[in-house]
């Protein structure tokens, strides 16, 4: 959303954010050229009038989410405003839960006027969910900070810094970043460490993130004494996944994963279930195994970890897949183009 505000106000576009203060806080609209006008994530009365009211004199409202969108779709309720819904991701419901998230995927589908979704399979969903009119639009990798770049002698000392702090001095390294959630596959992924923890040489897996799942997953690691640390939440993914020998993505569907594009531009070997928009997003620049085979995920981490010269073409592709990824320029004209479609005179005949 930052990346997309800030693009648009450089290209002349009034943009006016309605997010809680706290994403404000984080992201800083205001540099990027936006307005922050502070709404709650919510969908009682007030805060869909609150919603209302910011959006009454916009051209065009673009809602990030399938929850934000049905809180947008209720706060334009009677205007003719365009709505454009982007769905970054699936939503994930169990049990007697999951006709109602149809329910709202319908909703929401329905009221907006484009669909944008980041991997072909969601496009398909929408459309089965009744979307109008649903297009491809692959989001952009943001862009890394400025900043110096480091020298090879450099970066080499603080990803080997980073491994002594993790325990991975005399072993190979693993990472997985992601919420501790059941559609992450984390528990496949510890059937696979119980399986790589037999090598003569176990490689450590870290985890960082958190989430609902924390305590079964502790659990396991202590009762069956796996290789495996889970690190809570961190905020220096990227210096533990340039860190590590290969990331892994074991979940059970990914849109554009970022964990994915972190590890293909940091030249990091990945592993990942072959689901969702993954293919599609690592060509051939990753190793993929079937979603829920722990054998095949150990087999193929194993593999790779005594393959040398086979982690470092996987690491050449994944770069070069990544060269392949849309800007952020790029992305803003797609976005841009869109906007200016439902805009036109001829929109409204």
């Amino acid at each position: 959303m930052r990346s997309l505000a800030a693009g648009l106000a450089a290209r002349g576009v009034r943009v006016a954010v309605c997010a809680p203060p706290a994403v404000d806080r984080l992201q800083d609209f205001g540099a990027a050229g936006a307005h922050h006008i502070p709404v709650a994530r919510s969908s009682d009365p007030a805060a869909l009038a609150s919603l209302r009211g910011a959006c009454a004199d916009a051209d065009l409202v673009h809602a990030h989410g399938l929850h934000a969108g049905m809180r947008a779709a209720l706060a334009l309720g009677g205007l003719r405003t365009p709505l454009v819904v982007t769905w970054h991701t699936r939503a994930y419901a169990e049990g007697a839960r999951a006709p109602l998230l149809r329910l709202l995927e319908k909703r929401v589908a329905r009221a907006a006027s484009v669909v944008l979704a980041p991997s072909s399979d969601l496009v398909l969903r929408a459309r089965r969910r009744g979307a109008r009119d649903a297009r491809y639009a692959p989001t952009a990798f943001p862009a890394p900070p400025a900043g110096p770049r480091l020298a090879p002698a450099d970066a080499e000392a603080r990803r080997n810094k980073t491994r002594a702090e993790l325990g991975a001095v005399d072993r190979p390294l693993l990472v997985a970043v992601g919420s501790l959630e059941r559609h992450r596959g984390y528990g496949i992924l510890l059937d696979a460490a119980r399986q790589w923890a037999r090598a003569e040489t176990p490689p450590l897996l870290v985890i960082a993130g958190e989430g609902p799942e924390r305590s079964g997953l502790q659990a396991r690691v202590w009762a069956e004494e796996l290789p495996v640390c889970l690190l809570g939440r961190r905020e220096d993914a990227a210096e533990l996944i340039a860190a590590a020998d290969l990331a892994v993505l074991p979940s059970r569907w990914e849109a554009r994963s970022v964990l994915a594009q972190q590890a293909l531009v940091a030249g990091v070997p990945l592993v990942a279930s072959r689901v969702g928009g993954i293919p599609e997003l690592v060509g051939d620049g990753a190793a993929l195994v079937p979603y829920g085979d722990p054998g095949a995920l150990a087999a193929t981490v194993l593999r790779l970890l005594d393959d040398a010269p086979g982690r470092r073409e996987l690491a050449r592709r994944g770069r070069r897949q990544a060269a392949s990824w849309p800007t952020e320029d790029a992305t803003v004209a797609q976005v841009l183009s869109v906007y200016d479609e439902l805009t036109s005179p001829r929109a409204g005949l």
